[in-house]
């Protein structure tokens, strides 16, 4: 399949990716095209306001999380239908798992035959820019850096200085970007600040970017180089449908709001084909679980920015305490479920207490599940990503090991974990979960 499509890297982070990304997706957008927005890696924030600037689902692309082999498809699938893709890389291009590249930006951008747009802070350099993109040129021959984007450009000198460097190394600039406050947006302790807690500012952000890359940078130039990326010899990602031939549809209710913000568009597409209807609840506003619950995902996100708020609504709280379905639960879930989050009580379906801490716990891991729960069995192996500032300290489990760590809890109606997981690469996660909400008495 031909899909026009380009990887925005850099040479490391904080170099201006998501500016470019997220302004680049919004200006193609304004011109009419349908965009494809994707992320390489497991972040959750970036793909929202992806997802605000193209208005279709933001999308992970991670092949320690889904396989190398489901890249290209994965990618086809949210592509389907658009005029032009754009793939935000992570960190340094180079920068993988351990000391490799696996699952770098330069990993996807081979394994989807993509050109790269390398965005580069110019400040504090002018002629060494051309050095620092002239090693990222020919670092890797398999990956090709189609130009170049400068970022935080201090003045019409400074521009010119350094697209005379860069001519001399023979990589063309796309674009030049201006240093501007007004376009950044705040951050805290994981990260940018979620687009559902910005709402009205969030759009606002997005607007601003998109009128900054279209000023700053040559789009025909960009969509020339993502037109130039030739066919994709893969077929596209489709959910597998459920073996189960039952017909009735159990909801699944999937928590979002403010508090809930971390998933992968993948995971509610699965539990569809698996034979679930899903329905999304916000645990910081909703008293009730929607009509006919039989299973609860409770994702990621920052519940420890809204304790107060989620302790204070007790109804909800005493649902799901006495809630008798399966339960598949991440990071900012198992603190939900846990006894008490920061000293004030939450849930009690899972026997810990967890609290805000200084250390960043952060990582790829390669988990064994020790015990059966509604998505594990026991001796399974599962490829997952950390990334959180709490601690819970358990009276009970855990549920996955791996090399130097161990965490979760998982019983026959739980399964919860600071572990984040990619269903795609699992597709039969979405099926047993859907499964023994039918019959939750019986693991299958």
């Amino acid at each position: 399949m031909v899909v026009p499509r380009i990887v925005v890297a850099a040479p490391s982070s904080g170099s201006g990716k998501t500016t470019v990304a997220t302004g680049l997706i919004a200006a193609l957008r304004g011109r009419g095209l349908r965009v494809s927005p994707h992320k390489v890696g497991p972040d959750y924030i970036d793909p929202g306001y992806h997802a605000l600037a193209a208005g279709r689902p933001g999308r992970n692309l991670d092949p320690w999380l889904t396989g190398e082999d489901l890249v290209a498809p994965l990618f086809l699938h949210g592509a389907a239908g658009c005029d032009v893709a754009v793939v935000e890389g992570v960190m340094g291009m180079f920068d993988g798992r351990g000391d490799t590249d696996f699952a770098s930006t330069a990993h996807v951008a081979r394994l989807l035959d993509a050109p790269v747009v390398l965005v580069v802070d110019a400040a504090r350099q002018s002629r060494s820019v051309a050095a620092l993109v002239h090693g990222f040129v020919t670092f890797d021959p398999r990956v090709r850096v189609g130009g170049v984007v400068l970022n935080r450009v201090g003045s019409a000198r400074h521009e010119e200085l350094c697209r005379a460097a860069l001519a001399w190394a023979g990589v063309p600039v796309l674009g030049a970007i201006g240093r501007d406050d007004a376009v950044s947006a705040p951050s805290r302790h994981l990260g940018l600040v979620p687009v559902a807690e910005r709402e009205s500012e969030a759009v606002a952000a997005v607007d601003r970017l998109a009128a900054l890359v279209a000023r700053s940078c040559d789009l025909d130039a960009l969509l020339r180089l993502a037109r130039s990326a030739p066919p994709l010899p893969a077929r596209p990602w489709s959910p597998p449908p459920t073996p189960d031939r039952r017909t009735d549809r159990p909801v699944v209710a999937v928590a979002g709001g403010p508090a809930f913000t971390f998933e992968y568009a993948e995971h509610a597409e699965l539990l569809r084909a698996a034979g679930a209807d899903v329905a999304v609840f916000d645990p910081l506003r909703d008293e009730r679980l929607p009509d006919g619950t039989a299973a609860l995902v409770i994702g990621g996100g920052f519940p420890e920015v809204y304790t107060a708020e989620l302790a204070a609504n007790e109804p909800l709280r005493a649902r799901v305490a006495a809630f008798g379905g399966p339960i598949a639960a991440e990071c900012a879930g198992l603190l939900y479920l846990c006894e008490e989050l920061d000293g004030r009580r939450m849930c009690g379906r899972v026997p810990g207490v967890a609290r805000m801490t200084d250390r960043l716990t952060l990582g790829y891991r390669d988990a064994v599940a020790l015990a059966d729960s509604p998505l594990t069995r026991a001796g399974e192996r599962y490829r997952g990503h950390e990334f959180h500032r709490t601690a819970v300290r358990y009276t009970g489990g855990p549920l996955f090991r791996w090399e130097g760590g161990a965490d979760g809890f998982g019983d026959a109606r739980v399964t919860a974990s600071y572990l984040h997981l990619h269903w795609a690469g699992r597709p039969e996660l979405a099926q047993r979960l859907v499964s023994s909400s039918r019959s939750p008495s019986v693991l299958r």
